[in-house]
């Protein structure tokens, strides 16, 4: 015997593989063991006992006797044969062909649900069985093993192959002996049948039922296992026939279990029965009383309860007759009622009318009069009453019509204090309100605050119109209409305050009977509107915009404490009566009383919802703001030509108005901000250049004479120069809008008309800046009004800097262009009517500038202290070019001095070099040239006059080179003279002394006139042959020719050669100082 047969006779459980076998110790070895049969038997799950030694005749008989063996048809085995049998020369083992193949069926699956009647039916016999097993386990001495429970995971172990599957323990002989009338456990058949998902089809199943047994053998690496290693050799099919004994053994354990358990369940089972046998003759028994019962009920039903019955009937009959006469009487008094109602309505009377609505209303839903002492009959609820149906309309028109005079009367009391507070206002209190929010950093007292003012009537007035609205349910309404309302009062406080727009000079009756549609007529009194908005003077104009701003103004703000004053009534109300409705069936008298408080609260909120401080105060901002930038957008032509300081209080108005309402509503007021700051562009535009057209017709007047500065002069300079560190009070009178407008003051600066005598003073006042005096012009005083308008508008709207500097900018550089244009350009011949352009004239061009150039620093500070921060360094840029472009323009004033003096040494050298000094020594020994003369004349005017006009430094400047050129000149002038006699060296000597003597106290002179003395001194002298006669004495002929010459009048300037240009100013300057001698 092999090694798993010894295995196999050991195990405990061989015991129990004999039931329901007969019992026997000694048998022989069976087919089983065959050597076909050699694979272990414990590869199924389970092991069979084969210590027994069982006769193979009982084995036999009990195996034909199973219940699975006479249910199947015999098995015929086919090629069995013997170890000790050998093989037959003529059998051949069937091949693959020789078998038919099988085809698998697919077994279905039922739904579990199926099984759920019968399950319900036998559910109580097996909590029966459970119980009775319950109850008997304790006295059982053996124990059955449960059932296995196949997983997934004992499903993959039991794929193993048959060698590798676990031994079972082996037990001891004496436990054997005691469980040999128990049946074979369920344990020794494999778990694999019992897997829920059991499908035969499924190789590995099949391959695990079969035992690993082949249909035919297969090749050598086939019978490997995957590590190489070789395994057992599988029988064949075929010839497997214990392996279909090990499946009718199976079933027959099976079978021997479930005839046990139901031997265990029968008693239970048969109990019920009798129970239910027994429950069926209670509830026949029970069902005969309960029919006798109702018999006699029935009887006693027909004796006595009808009667009574009929008896009731009647009573109630009385009772609805008693109940009927009431109702109708409480209708003909509600009919009545509803009467009176509309009779007060009619008189106006809607407090009482909205009492009697209330009393209606508690007839009607059958509730008592409280007001009322008498005792109250039965009354009913008559709100579903059919008859009433047509009052209902009615009654809800009065209640609407109460509800709209509660209403009127609510937006009186409302409407006529915003009306009575505004005409109570002054406009300059408005205004000084206005400015105290926003200068009150400046010392500015607070404005007064007469909107805030609530007498104790308004207050009174306004709780009763609101208990009538409330009662009336038309809260929601009237401050719908009341939002309205605001809107048209915003428009007709506009409204009233503009001209009209009717043209009363045009108006006929033969025009209105002709107007074709009131299209045309609304469109035809825009355009008479528009044009009378036009033709406004600027103070009605400014009257008429204060005016619309402060009534806007104070109409938000009493409307602001109106709304507060609203919500505040509204929380001291008492809960109020409801004037719904009583023929709604909602509507039920418990609810009326039943919480105050929520209902107070309700119309409060209702009040808030409707009243939203923030959207009707937003609401009425915008209003204003759109009909308001119509009439500006009209008037837009005439404020661009307004004054500066009635163009700063416009501007400021409307910055006080925009805040107050972005204060108060919270809108910033988009809209009229834009206009506004459009409309500041193009006055700042026209502004400019208006300004550069008056500074170029004074220029073009000016006569180029120093005028005197006059203390109004003064006080812009001061005002000027005051602004590099802060703002004159004089700039910001503009923005004191509650100040009356100051009357304009007194052109300064302009020229005097033609004729007029402006030196009748001996010497005319200067200006000073920083200790610096400045002989000015007109046109150059005229320029400080200008610049302090810039400045005043600069100070008083600090956000249009950047756009006021380039105007501003753009003036003086017409004031330089026309200027060089004027003198330089030798312009002002032509247009101011000047005989010609002097070293004066240039003198006080030259002066003019110095004073802007002087001026540029504190108006460069002033503008620093408003430019904002993002554009400051390219405004502040724009003053340092302007400074350098006048430097630039005054340099060139003086060079064109230098040229011309040195235009006038070159001819008066040219003059020299035609004497004969020789000659004239003959005819004066004692005199001097006349060109010595008149150059040592012409530079001791030029040296007077730049000192009577520019500063010592600039008049050093210039003659130091002029006298730079005389010495060039001159000094190659006098060595170049031929001196043939000593006399005519004496002569030419004596006009080096006297150049010496005329202008060496001049500063910047040197030693000019040493040098050409010692020139003179250093010339030799070359005799004569001949002996030249003397001239004869001047006469009185030639002197007065001379003169003649010297007083020659110049040509009218033109653009001319610098020689003719030097004898122009020459002889000016010769005038000049004729007249003063």
């Amino acid at each position: 015997m092999s090694e798993d047969g010894a295995d196999l006779l050991d195990s405990p459980s061989s015991l129990h593989s004999a039931y329901p076998f007969p019992s026997s110790y000694q048998r022989r070895p069976s087919r089983r063991l065959s050597n076909d049969s050699t694979i272990s038997i414990a590869s199924i799950g389970g092991s069979l006992d084969i210590n027994a030694q069982r006769g193979s005749h009982s084995l036999r008989e009990a195996g034909q006797n199973a219940i699975s063996t006479l249910l199947q048809p015999p098995i015929i085995r086919t090629g069995l044969l013997t170890p000790a049998a050998s093989t037959s020369s003529t059998y051949r083992a069937p091949t693959t062909r020789d078998i038919p193949p099988v085809t698998l069926t697919n077994i279905p699956n039922v739904d579990p649900s199926a099984f759920k009647h019968y399950i319900s039916r036998l559910g109580p016999l097996f909590d029966n069985l459970h119980r009775l097993r319950r109850d008997t386990k304790s006295t059982q001495q053996t124990h059955v093993p449960t059932s296995p429970v196949l997983s997934r995971h004992n499903s993959a172990a039991s794929l193993l192959s048959p060698t590798d599957s676990p031994q079972p323990t082996r037990r001891s002989s004496a436990y054997a002996r005691r469980r040999l009338n128990e049946p074979t456990p369920l344990s020794t058949i494999p778990s694999v049948y019992f897997d829920e998902n059991f499908q035969l089809e499924n190789p590995r199943t099949f391959d695990v039922v079969s035992e690993r047994a082949e249909i035919a053998p297969g090749s050598a690496k086939q019978e490997q296992s995957a590590n190489g290693l070789p395994l057992p050799p599988r029988k064949a099919l075929a010839s497997n026939a214990i392996l279909q004994e090990k499946l009718s053994w199976y079933l027959d354990t099976v079978e021997v279990h479930l005839i046990q358990s139901i031997s265990s369940a029968s008693t239970s089972f048969f109990a019920a029965l009798g129970s239910l046998r027994d429950l069926e003759q209670e509830a026949s028994d029970s069902v005969a009383r309960i029919q006798k019962l109702r018999a006699g009920l029935a009887k006693l039903d027909q004796d006595m309860a009808m009667r009574g019955l009929d008896v009731a009937n009647l009573r109630r009959r009385y009772q609805n007759m008693q109940k009927l006469a009431n109702a109708v009487d409480q209708v003909a008094r509600v009919v009545q009622d509803a009467k009176d109602c509309e009779e007060l309505v009619e008189k106006g009377e809607y407090d009482a009318a909205a009492s009697a609505m209330l009393r209606l209303d508690r007839l009607i839903a059958g509730q008592p009069n409280l007001s009322s002492d008498a005792p109250a009959a039965e009354l009913h609820d008559l709100r579903s009453l059919h008859a009433l149906q047509g009052l209902s309309d009615s009654m809800n028109q009065l209640r609407f019509r109460i509800g709209r005079g509660f209403e009127s009367r609510f937006l009186e009391t409302l409407l006529s204090d915003l009306r009575r507070h505004i005409d109570h206002v002054p406009p300059k209190d408005t205004m000084r309100r206005w400015a105290s929010t926003s200068m009150r950093l400046r010392g500015l007292q607070s404005g007064p605050t007469a909107y805030m003012e609530i007498d104790e009537q308004f207050r009174k007035d306004l709780l009763a119109s609101l208990h009538g609205l409330s009662n009336s349910g038309q809260t929601a309404q009237a401050t719908a209409d009341f939002r309205e309302a605001i809107m048209r009062e915003m428009k007709h406080l506009i409204r009233k305050h503009l001209p009209s727009s009717n043209d009363d000079d045009n108006e006929s009756v033969t025009s209105v009977a002709t107007r074709t549609s009131k299209a045309a007529s609304q469109q035809e009194k825009s355009i008479i509107l528009a044009r009378n908005l036009r033709a406004m003077d600027e103070e009605t104009a400014e009257d008429m915009v204060v005016n619309i701003y402060t009534d806007i103004s104070e109409a938000l703000r009493r409307l602001s404490i109106q709304i507060k004053v609203l919500l505040d009534v509204t929380s001291t109300m008492d809960a109020p009566d409801s004037l719904k409705s009583p023929l709604s069936p909602s509507v039920r008298p418990a609810d009326r009383s039943r919480s105050p408080a929520p209902r107070i609260s309700g119309i409060q909120e209702e009040l808030s919802q409707a009243l939203d401080m923030s959207s009707l105060l937003g609401q009425a901002v915008d209003v204003a703001h759109t009909q308001v930038t119509r009439i500006l957008k009209v008037r837009t032509e005439q404020v661009n030509q307004l004054p500066l300081e009635r163009f700063l209080r416009y501007f400021t108005i409307n910055r006080l108005f925009a805040d107050e309402c972005e204060a108060i509503s919270g809108r910033s007021g988009t809209q009229l901000k834009a206009l506004v700051n459009t409309q500041i562009n193009t006055f700042v535009r026209a502004f400019g250049d208006a300004e550069n057209q008056r500074i170029a017709q004074t220029l073009d007047s000016d006569q180029w004479e120093a005028k005197d500065f006059k203390e109004p002069d003064q006080a812009l300079l001061s005002r000027i120069l005051e602004g590099m560190s802060s703002d004159p009070a004089v700039w910001l009178r503009g923005t004191r809008v509650w100040e009356d407008p100051s009357q304009p003051e007194s052109t300064n600066g302009t020229p005097a008309p033609n004729g007029e005598n402006n030196d009748t003073k001996p010497a005319n006042r200067p200006a000073y800046v920083d200790e610096t005096h400045y002989i000015l012009v007109s046109s150059a005083i005229s320029l400080l009004r200008p610049i302090d308008n810039f400045l005043a508008l600069m100070a008083s709207i600090p956000s249009i800097t950047s756009a006021a500097v380039p105007a501003l900018i753009d003036v003086l550089r017409t004031f330089n262009s026309r200027t060089s244009q004027l003198i330089l350009g030798a312009g002002a011949t032509r247009i101011a009517g000047l005989k010609n352009i002097t070293t004066k004239h240039l003198a006080l061009a030259s002066q003019a500038l110095s004073f802007v150039i002087a001026m540029s620093p504190y108006l460069r500070e002033s503008v620093r202290r408003h430019a904002s921060s993002a554009n400051k360094g390219e405004v502040l840029g724009e003053f340092d070019k302007l400074k350098r472009l006048y430097q630039d323009h005054q340099m060139a004033i003086h060079d064109k001095l230098v040229e011309i003096m040195t235009a006038r040494a070159t001819s008066h050298v040219n003059a020299m070099k035609k004497l004969d000094f020789d000659a004239e020594a003959k005819k004066n020994a004692d005199g001097t040239s006349a060109y010595m003369e008149t150059l040592t004349k012409e530079t001791g005017t030029l040296h007077r006059v730049l000192s009577r006009h520019l500063a010592d430094m600039d008049v050093t400047v210039i003659l130091s080179q002029i006298f730079s050129s005389y010495k060039e000149q001159w000094l190659r002038a006098f060595q170049g003279v031929e001196i043939k006699t000593a006399a005519g060296k004496q002569r030419l000597l004596k006009d080096a002394q006297l150049f010496d003597s005329k202008l060496s106290k001049i500063d910047g002179f040197g030693d000019m006139g040493k040098t050409l003395i010692d020139a003179v001194s250093a010339k030799t002298v070359v005799q004569e042959k001949a002996v030249v006669p003397p001239p004869p004495p001047p006469s009185k002929d030639a002197d007065l020719k001379t003169i003649e010459v010297a007083k020659e009048k110049p040509l009218p300037v033109t653009p001319e050669p610098v020689e003719k240009e030097s004898e122009k100013t020459t002889t000016e300057h010769q005038e000049e100082d004729d007249a003063k001698t």
